[in-house]
């Protein structure tokens, strides 16, 4: 019989997909204050790879990444993305949101992204959400899998993601 270890700590980010500067501000103060000091925030990149928000949220949308200094235990990924959900619903406005909020995580070896929708490569974990690997990293960089989304594999992402890795993996040092 196999016995479990003590499973480690990974990288908390979140992506905020938003229209308004404001409302960005607004919200790193919100999430800084739920989640620690943040030790990377990304520049603002354009989120033209669908159009899937724009009937909720408006054109012209843009992305932004920050992570988290403090590291959390995987198993957290399900209640963070109740928060951010919760935080989504605050600022909507006339039961649209205004802005939205995907929280994963990020170790040695993936990313891991929490989402309510259900298919056939995530797994459940609780309260309604599921957890999808979205990428693997390989030799010296993520590489995405088919069913990563489209932005999550740009050349862009991917950068920020590998700045976060090493950011992590220069915390897991020190510990």
């Amino acid at each position: 019989m196999g016995k479990a270890v003590k499973v480690k700590k990974v990288k908390l980010f979140i992506g905020v997909i938003f229209k308004d500067l404001p409302l960005l501000a607004a919200i790193k103060k919100i999430l800084t204050a739920k989640f620690g000091i943040i030790d990377l925030e990304s520049h603002i990149l354009e989120f033209d790879y669908t159009n899937y928000y724009e009937k909720e949220l408006g054109a012209n949308l843009k992305r932004k990444f920050f992570s988290f200094r403090n590291l959390i235990s995987g198993d957290k990924i399900s209640a963070i993305k109740v928060i951010t959900n919760r935080l989504e619903k605050n600022f909507s406005k006339d039961g649209r949101r205004c802005l939205n909020l995907d929280p994963g995580y990020l170790n040695d070896a993936k990313i891991i992204l929490a989402t309510i929708k259900d298919y056939s490569h995530r797994i459940y974990l609780k309260d309604g959400i599921y957890a999808e690997t979205t990428m693997v990293f390989s030799k010296t960089a993520f590489k995405p899998y088919p069913w990563t989304y489209p932005d999550y594999q740009s050349k862009e992402y991917i950068e920020i993601f590998n700045q976060i890795r090493s950011i992590f993996m220069q915390q897991r040092k020190n510990v």
